[in-house]
């Protein structure tokens, strides 16, 4: 009996340690969730000629993770196009940064059908444009491609609890460009940009047809006759728009950690076409007695677009593949990795602004110092 009892103590001794983790790492994810569910956009999605080619889904909604086969299989009706959102959280010691992305099976602005004279246009404009325009902003905005996954940024300032956050600042991706909102919560004397209005904490977003490019809605402007919009709500399940009573559909979050990134650190695979070594970035985050570290990323041949055969190849970029296209693809991954260091330049925040991070786990942090600095 007594041996069984100090072998019983040593599994405790050596496992204990592993389980907390765990148990705080489950805690910390579901910490998220219900702080992507609380800020969750609202999107309006207008419907082109063919929407079925604009409902927003997952990028396995036809059961495989290829990204080779996403063109064809949007438009067999076997596959539902159930609604599916992206998501992510970093936090600092004043903000939360939620990312959150919308997939579709094809960027049809180049035509909807499937053919192969449209697709061999479609690469030679691409080849083309490579010579002439080196951001890539023209080629994105009038190229059809197979997989399309746009998004936006939202920004929460944080009260004494999740529930008291205000969300103070939001940035869009459409093409390569990032579009930056302000609402009525954020500090006039310091913020600029547009105004994008919120319901119940959710900002109130336009998805356009064909190209899917995300920015502030404004129904004065965005709605046509001609078309109609359909709106996106966070909700329990996944709704199958071709099902829906009404204008509306619930979508369900799905953790790009979970999902998406695994897969980006196996480099070019089914998914991934094209993988590159992002640039250092570096970051402070939080030590033990409220110190500093500086962290520097080493992301090293991950996933950076998504494997596409049709109209521009490789054409969609995961959230960590996003670029300023002013600044061009050296940017890319600056928004996502550290997006409280990005947002606070673009918008020219102060230093009330931290950009310590309380987590962050995208990061691979594998060269650290301490900072003798305190924490903001």
């Amino acid at each position: 009996m007594q041996t069984r009892r100090v072998a019983v103590l040593v599994v405790l001794i050596l496992f204990l340690p592993a389980l907390l983790v765990a148990q705080e790492n489950s805690k910390r994810t579901q910490a998220d969730r219900d702080i992507a569910e609380r800020f969750a956009p609202e999107f309006h999605q207008s419907l082109g000629p063919k929407p079925r080619f604009d409902y927003i889904t997952n990028f396995n909604f036809d059961g495989n993770w290829r990204g080779d086969d996403n063109w064809a299989n949007a438009d067999n009706q076997k596959f539902t196009l159930k609604a599916f959102v992206y998501y992510s959280v970093t936090e600092t010691k004043t903000h939360y940064f939620i990312h959150y992305a919308t997939f579709h099976p094809r960027d049809y602005k180049g035509g909807d059908k499937n053919g192969a004279l449209l697709s061999e246009l479609l690469r030679q404009g691409a080849e083309l444009g490579g010579k002439y325009d080196p951001t890539g902003k023209l080629s994105e905005a009038a190229l059809a491609h197979e997989n399309d996954l746009e998004g936006c940024l939202v920004v929460v300032a944080k009260g004494d609890s999740p529930d008291q956050g205000k969300v103070v600042y939001v940035e869009t991706v459409s093409h390569n460009r990032y579009l930056k909102y302000v609402t009525a919560f954020a500090v006039p004397a310091i913020a600029s940009g547009q105004i994008v209005h919120l319901e119940n904490s959710h900002p109130q977003l336009y998805v356009e047809p064909k190209g899917h490019g995300i920015e502030a809605w404004m129904p004065d402007k965005q709605t046509r006759a001609d078309r109609s919009i359909l709106v996106y709500q966070v909700g329990a399940t996944a709704s199958d728009p071709e099902r829906a009573r009404g204008d509306s559909v619930s979508y369900e979050l799905v953790s790009m950690l979970d999902d998406l990134w695994p897969r980006a650190g196996q480099g070019v695979n089914e998914t991934y076409g094209d993988s590159r070594d992002y640039r250092e970035i570096k970051i402070q985050t939080f030590a033990a007695g409220d110190k500093l570290e500086w962290h520097s990323t080493k992301a090293r041949a991950v996933g950076s677009t998504f494997l596409g055969k049709i109209g521009m190849p490789n054409a969609a970029r995961p959230p960590w593949g996003w670029f300023d296209g002013d600044l061009g693809v050296k940017s890319a991954g600056e928004w996502f990795f550290d997006p409280a260091g990005t947002v606070k330049g673009h918008f020219g925040l102060g230093d009330s602004f931290s950009t310590v991070y309380l987590s962050n786990s995208f990061l691979s942090a594998t060269t650290t110092r301490p900072a003798s600095a305190a924490a903001k």
